[in-house]
């Protein structure tokens, strides 16, 4: 067996995961003649934590409406979820916020996570706060590293250069809404520089939650969205480029060839959970608004991920026949489970 290469055997739900540490790889691979698995009954492959709601910049499109008053997760409730994570088969931990570089104890943090309990961190950032202890860290310990990409992006040009200067694995994360749509064609028209630096370009479709609830969803401009995804599919760069699930119905829609064998429908409640601040546990963070939580102090870990109602409801609801008139419906899942109008289907394909 390779170093830092992990293979678990699911012998009752019929399939394999592997996952290289090192590199990032990872498959599910079913037994013969057996479909993909729906969900992960054994545990989460991905835990998403929020370790502080603590963040200086206070942007507008937040949609945790993090600021300077946020709190920070302690140490000690950390490694409780670590415990539980190796314990229930977790692969990786994307730490979030907040920005979780500034939470005090971050170096640490990355520390245990890989090397006391095996767990890949990542993180992603808003920039500030790339200490040198926090760069030789991440450089030791993290998967990648994310940078949020907010107007003027002046401070994600200098995060991504201090990374990229470490050797660290760097990634961008950018927005998608009405508006910056514009400047995501702009960027891969007309080249940026930074980003022939990273390792890849990943984009995020807004969703309306948090301190700016009416900002224009990318939806509501079909032309530039048409576009964009046009562009992406018909031409090669020097990086990634990757989205978020709740992205999927407009590849779907609109990148016809794209390999479907590489899109992800939302995996919230089937292969991945979050975890708050205060150790609330959800299907996914965008929903803290639009489901209650449960609580880890007050429910076993694999009893919320098994049989709690927010975790059943959103797996009822992608498995559900809402869409089953459209082709792409087995790829897509339906779309997002609770904000359906962030979903990017065309006309023909919804009706």
């Amino acid at each position: 067996m390779k170093a830092g290469l992990v293979i678990r055997n699911y012998p009752k739900e019929k399939y394999k995961a592997i996952f290289d540490r090192n590199s990032g790889f990872f498959a599910r691979i079913e037994d013969k003649t057996e479909r993909e698995p729906f969900w992960a009954q054994t545990g989460p492959e991905l835990l998403d934590v929020s370790i502080t709601n603590w963040c200086d910049r206070e942007c507008e499109i937040c949609y945790r409406d993090s600021n300077r008053n946020g709190i920070h997760m302690t140490f000690d409730d950390y490694r409780f979820i670590l415990q539980e994570a190796a314990s229930h088969n977790v692969f990786q931990i994307a730490l979030g916020g907040g920005n979780p570089n500034q939470h005090p104890q971050f170096p640490e943090i990355l520390e245990i996570t890989r090397r006391g309990y095996g767990i890949v961190p990542s993180f992603t950032t808003n920039g500030r706060g790339l200490t040198k202890d926090v760069l030789e860290a991440s450089k030791e310990y993290c998967g990648a590293v994310a940078v949020s990409a907010y107007e003027p992006y002046i401070e994600l040009d200098v995060a991504v250069e201090k990374l990229v200067k470490y050797e660290i694995r760097t990634n961008i994360h950018f927005v998608l809404d009405r508006y910056s749509v514009d400047t995501a064609i702009d960027w891969l028209k007309n080249g940026k520089d930074i980003l022939n630096r990273c390792n890849a370009l990943v984009f995020l479709n807004y969703k309306p939650v948090g301190r700016n609830k009416n900002r224009e969803l990318l939806a509501n401009n079909n032309s530039n969205l048409a576009t964009l995804f046009s562009i992406i599919d018909e031409h090669d760069y020097s990086f990634r480029i990757g989205f978020d699930s709740c992205s999927v119905s407009g590849i779907l829609s609109y990148m016809p060839k794209t390999n479907k064998t590489y899109v992800e429908p939302c995996e919230a409640g089937r292969f991945s959970a979050f975890i708050s601040e205060n150790l609330q546990m959800y299907p996914c963070s965008f929903m803290m608004g639009n489901l209650r939580g449960e609580s880890l102090r007050e429910k076993p870990f694999m009893e919320i991920w098994r049989n709690s109602r927010p975790f059943v409801k959103i797996r009822n609801k992608l498995k559900s026949n809402k869409c089953s008139s459209c082709s792409h419906q087995k790829n897509c899942l339906n779309g997002c489970p609770f904000l359906s109008e962030i979903n990017l289907c065309n006309s023909i394909l919804c009706n």
